[in-house]
């Protein structure tokens, strides 16, 4: 069975994480997420998301994920030996992905980042911050240069999203595609006039 990381870190829209582990369950992979002490804070100011996190990152068929501690480096993540198929850090404050292209591994999530990039395996930061500085973007491009998948949270619309929930489906599936999962998108661009892929 396919294994992925989900990291949710304290930027605005850590709806995105919730909706990913969702979508990663639907879709039959095992899930780990672990979350930053800010993540759920934001979780709680922006969508009154309350208690402990794995009642909201249980999906409506009763999935749920295994919940690791950011402080446990001796999680299974830690290790390349153990590591996840792929890691999607959602959304990634721009605080961490400074943390990930240092590589200070200072928690699990800095270290599960190392990890993969050492491994050589798929991660994927979804970057929520607006504007980017020169240091932010200096980040990214580090980042980019060491392999990883930048996908910042920018919905698209030739899809013609008409709800919140759409504009989020188009960026998760975008960073699942990035990491490589074998998941179709549920929103691919159509040329006009033309119905088929």
């Amino acid at each position: 069975m396919t294994r992925a990381l989900v990291a949710i870190t304290g930027a605005s829209g850590g709806i995105y994480g919730v909706a990913l582990v969702h979508r990663l369950l639907a879709s039959d992979v095992e899930v780990d997420v672990v979350m930053s002490p800010t993540a759920k804070l934001v979780l709680k100011l922006e969508h009154d998301l309350t208690g402990d996190p794995l009642g909201y990152l249980t999906d409506a068929e009763g999935r749920r994920p295994a919940l690791l501690d950011v402080g446990n480096l001796a999680a299974r993540p830690a290790s390349g030996s153990s590591a996840p198929d792929a890691m999607i850090v959602a959304p990634c404050s721009m605080g961490t992905a400074a943390r990930i292209a240092a590589g200070t591994s200072e928690t699990l999530i800095g270290r599960a980042a190392d990890v993969m990039m050492k491994e050589r395996r798929p991660l994927v930061i979804v970057p929520r911050e607006t504007p980017l500085s020169t240091l932010h973007l200096r980040t990214l491009t580090t980042l980019s240069e060491l392999g990883v998948h930048v996908v910042p949270a920018m919905p698209a619309f030739y899809t013609k999203p008409t709800t919140l929930d759409d504009m989020i489906a188009f960026v998760i599936d975008r960073a699942i595609q990035a990491a490589g999962l074998p998941i179709p998108m549920r929103h691919e661009w159509r040329a006009p006039g033309n119905a088929s892929p």
